[in-house]
């Protein structure tokens, strides 16, 4: 069986494949809640029908307040603590960073044992518990010498500048590692689960395979267990059919929504359905195909290469990296509203995290460090934006 069990104690050739498959991923191309430790309910539920709900406006707006802090390597995951500051992950060099939010301080937590970067493999998602104000536990995601794993730590802030974080508990291991596609983003939702985005890692066949932990959106309790109310008995797979998801977004209404890099044609921003087939590799982008899920949204993968998704003011906000452009699609339910805006083209380069900084406010984190990237002397960066 491939849902392989939470640790309790503590490729080129797929470099070849990205570079016949003309792939638009990275080179080309929150906070816990209250609930019950279940599925969130259907995103058609008769109890929260798009009908009944105003759509958010066709037009808004986004701009940067400020630069809150600079000189970052290869950013990727970002994490707000209670008080504020913030947890950024360096995909390459495996470090955690704490980032204080009105100053720009920088301070290294340590080094994530373990951590075997390569291509678009690395260090990269991060999550705090739902119980961090008691546990004080930071999860990441990366790329091990052998798989995509799970870990969590203790983080100590009592202890000296570098060796503040404790040795990784490994939660969930075994999702396919590839020199591309390993996914990488992690979010507890609204029902305290541990959610994951992963990849295909270049092998497209494992996303239409439900006993595959690659192309899909896992669904977990926080100590690595498949979670109660998952559409497949004993497994983790929450949906199939992905090709590299990077993004992971809850509504106000507890419903989920994920992007997904294409490859030469069309991404996506999916609302997620438990146990339904989002197409990939059979279909790219929306078909007729009745078997398949369509997207809510598709751009050109020239237009976006969608990494990270939040939801704020009553919209998804969607960043590009080959787009270098921060997207905005206004909802009603599980429906854009209206044609996506794009916001910010080409001022801070390619966009990889964007996270709710509270009310109408966001973190987005650049990503010119990473190899694929123009970076400037101030690279990288996190920006508030002010979005409306």
């Amino acid at each position: 069986m491939i849902v392989q069990r939470r640790a309790v104690s503590a490729v080129l050739a797929a470099a070849a494949l990205l570079l016949t498959a003309g792939c638009s991923d990275d080179g080309d191309g929150g906070a816990a809640g209250g609930g019950e430790s279940r599925a969130p309910t259907d995103s058609a539920s008769a109890s929260s029908p798009a009908a009944t709900e105003e759509a958010a406006p066709a037009k808004g707006s986004a701009k940067v307040v400020r630069t809150v802090a600079e000189g970052l390597e290869t950013p990727w995951g970002l994490a707000p603590l209670p008080d504020g500051d913030l947890l950024v992950s360096s995909r390459d060099e495996g470090t955690i960073t704490r980032v204080d939010a009105k100053t720009g301080k920088k301070t290294e937590l340590g080094e994530v044992p373990g951590v075997s970067p390569a291509g678009e493999g690395g260090l990269m998602g991060l999550a705090l518990s739902p119980d961090y104000a008691s546990d004080h536990m930071v999860y990441a995601y990366f790329t091990s010498a052998s798989d995509n794993r799970i870990v969590r730590m203790l983080y100590d802030e009592a202890k000296p500048a570098g060796e503040q974080l404790g040795a990784p508990d490994t939660v969930f291991r075994g999702i396919p590692k590839g020199f591309v596609h390993n996914g990488g983003r992690i979010a507890f939702g609204p029902d305290k689960m541990l959610y994951a985005g992963t990849g295909e890692s270049g092998e497209k066949g494992l996303s239409q395979d439900k006993e595959s932990l690659g192309g899909k959106i896992l669904r977990l309790t926080p100590e690595g267990e498949p979670a109660p109310g998952n559409p497949f008995p004993d497994s983790p797979v929450y949906s199939y059919g992905h090709r590299n998801v990077q993004g992971l977004a809850w509504d106000d209404r507890q419903r989920l929504f994920a992007s997904e890099f294409g490859q030469d044609t069309w991404d996506e921003l999916n609302a997620i359905k438990p146990g339904d087939n989002y197409g990939w590799p059979e279909v790219e982008g929306r078909s007729d195909d009745p078997d398949f899920h369509n997207p809510i949204a598709q751009w050109s993968t020239d237009d976006a290469s969608p990494s990270g998704i939040a939801h704020a003011e009553g919209s998804i906000w969607m960043v590009g990296l080959r787009g270098q452009r921060l997207w905005r699609i206004p909802l009603k339910g599980t429906e854009a509203a209206a044609e996506p805006q794009a916001f910010l083209e080409g001022e801070y380069g390619r966009l990889r995290t964007v996270v709710p900084a509270g009310g109408d406010k966001l973190w987005v984190v650049t990503s010119n460090t990473d190899g694929r990237g123009d970076p400037e002397g101030t690279d990288d960066r996190i920006l508030e934006v002010q979005v409306q």
